[in-house]
């Protein structure tokens, strides 16, 4: 038998990678409560309607400080410590966004939300290493539907609840939650103690450098910076179109939001599409999805049409996702390693992106309606294609990574 398959850690059983999805789309999903809620949370705490998406920008800023700041630290600490500690945090920020009587206080709490939340993407690279070269791209691909469905049924989850008992109710019920997670995966996670021996600050340091040193995270942040980037446009703008345009009311936004949950069986089908080889065709594909999508959602609204606009929200889902799950078993083959820091570099751009494209969402449909949503919309995976085509065309002229 070869030295690689001697070394290879035997696969996680059925149970284990159930239980890593579980804790993944549980704990990603406070990052997403808040969404379909603006039109709630704003007035009720006197936060202006021209930045009310602030209150899912704080969120996403949050927890891309915590990829670039606490992630890497995955490389350093013992990952069912450092992972467990972060959840008992976001349990103490979700009692605060429960309980905030100002929209400064639920601000600072949605930060630490964020912040806290970034444990899932230690947990899904812990997975990874778990599991062996074959099976590793299965293996995410199920993880991250379980991710997947976290991101997808927070918002008809938080709208259900928020509709019945009130949207401090969705955050109470969050941090319950949270804490029993917190009780099981101190039981039940395995340990994985990372090799590295760097200093914090050279760790945090040798991240950045990572985006000069390996062109194919490059490529895949940027692919999925513009492509999550519309996505977080999208989910925060279309619940206040229809309440504005359609008159919605929290349960129909609860069931137009779980549409698009249809999207979350993508996650596992691209794992097994990266693991065939197929990581390419798979990443335009998506990316040229998530474009038409937004021509999908503009005639939507041209028609006055919620049908059209809850396809188009399907085919945003499927293929951000998708991509999503290419990127990061791409990178997850650069170098075992540093799969913390990659993951976090990833991961950060591609959450700066979904800050960005919250921030601008109740401006953009103030000043120019849905048809500049949906321009700013397809904009960006129309650069993203653009860079993809020019990376394929380069990479056939001369010999590059695979992406």
């Amino acid at each position: 038998m070869s030295n690689n398959q001697t070394n290879e850690p035997a696969a996680p059983t059925a149970g284990l990678v159930a239980l890593y999805a579980i804790a993944a789309g549980a704990v990603v999903a406070n990052l997403y409560y808040a969404q379909p809620l603006v039109g709630l949370i704003a007035p009720s705490l006197h936060l202006p309607k021209a930045i009310a998406s602030l209150l899912v920008t704080f969120t996403q800023l949050g927890y891309a400080t915590g990829l670039l700041l606490l992630v890497p630290l995955g490389d350093l600490v013992e990952n069912r410590t450092l992972s467990t500690r972060l959840i008992a945090g976001a349990v103490i920020a979700l009692a605060f966004a429960a309980a905030a009587w100002t929209w400064p206080i639920f601000l600072a709490a949605a930060l630490l939300i964020g912040l806290c939340s970034s444990t899932v993407q230690i947990l899904v690279p812990m997975i990874a290493t778990l599991t062996p070269d074959k099976t590793r791209g299965r293996v995410v691909g199920n993880v991250m539907g379980g991710l997947v469905f976290g991101i997808l049924l927070a918002r008809p989850v938080a709208s259900l609840i928020a509709y019945t008992i009130g949207w401090r109710a969705v955050f109470a019920l969050s941090a319950t939650g949270m804490a029993i997670l917190f009780l099981v995966l101190r039981r039940k996670l395995p340990r994985v103690v990372p090799k590295s021996r760097e200093r914090y600050g050279a760790l945090i340091l040798s991240m950045f450098k990572l985006y000069a040193t390996e062109p194919t995270l490059r490529r895949r942040a940027a692919y999925q910076c513009a492509a999550f980037g519309v996505f977080s446009l999208y989910w925060t703008a279309v619940p206040i179109y229809l309440t504005e345009q359609f008159h919605y009311t929290q349960f129909g936004i609860a069931v137009f939001a779980l549409v698009g949950a249809a999207g979350a069986i993508s996650a596992p089908l691209a794992g097994r599409l990266a693991d065939a080889g197929y990581g390419r065709i798979g990443s335009a594909v998506s990316l040229a999805l998530v474009l038409a999508s937004f021509g999908i959602s503009a005639l939507g609204a041209d028609l006055h049409s919620v049908i059209l606009l809850a396809l188009a929200g399907v085919a945003l889902d499927f293929g951000v996702q998708a991509n999503n799950v290419l990127g990061q078993r791409a990178i997850y083959a650069l170098a075992p390693e540093l799969r913390a820091r990659l993951n976090g570099a990833y991961m950060a751009a591609f959450f700066g992106g979904g800050a960005l494209g919250s921030a601008i969402a109740s401006a953009l449909l103030i000043h120019g309606g849905w048809p500049l949503v949906a321009l700013v919309g397809a904009a960006a995976p129309a650069a993203a294609l653009g860079y993809f085509t020019l990376n394929e065309l380069r990479r056939r002229t001369r010999p590059q990574p695979a992406i």
